[in-house]
């Protein structure tokens, strides 16, 4: 069944003030993740499907923890580990009228305290290149 994804990820992925690693870690997680919930697998599990240590994992997560698109909660199966969701605004859904419910949702939780806000940049476009622009011709 086709999904639709969020325009964070489709559209804006390369405004993320994230490295190239971490940019494509979070388009394994959006793949990987369960669609309409968000919910990934263990760190473990990331581990083993993406070919790295579980240092490796935890170390392209946290630049994702910062930005709030992955959030973690402790996990309900053991005291010692974490469950790991990504944040309705960044996730992937069955339909445009699911996707549109729960960024309602997310909207409201937001604005209530019960969901942390996206750190993400506000520009608009791509910001211009530094420095005076040469003009390169081809002979």
């Amino acid at each position: 069944m086709p999904t639709v994804m969020s325009p964070l990820v489709t559209e804006r992925i390369w405004a993320l003030p994230i490295g190239a690693a971490a940019v494509k870690f979070l388009s394994y997680l959006v793949f990987r993740s369960e669609t309409g919930t968000g919910n990934l697998p263990s760190q473990q599990v990331m581990s083993t499907e993406y070919k790295v240590s579980p240092a490796a994992v935890s170390k392209l997560l946290t630049p994702l923890f910062e930005l709030n698109v992955v959030l973690r909660t402790p996990s309900e199966r053991s005291r010692r580990a974490n469950s790991y969701i990504l944040h309705p605004l960044a996730a992937r859904y069955e339909s445009v009228e699911a996707m549109d419910d729960a960024f309602a949702q997310a909207l409201d939780d937001m604005r209530e305290g019960r969901l942390p806000l996206l750190q993400l940049p506000e520009y608009q476009a791509a910001p211009p290149a530094e420095g005076p622009r040469k003009l390169r011709s081809v002979a």
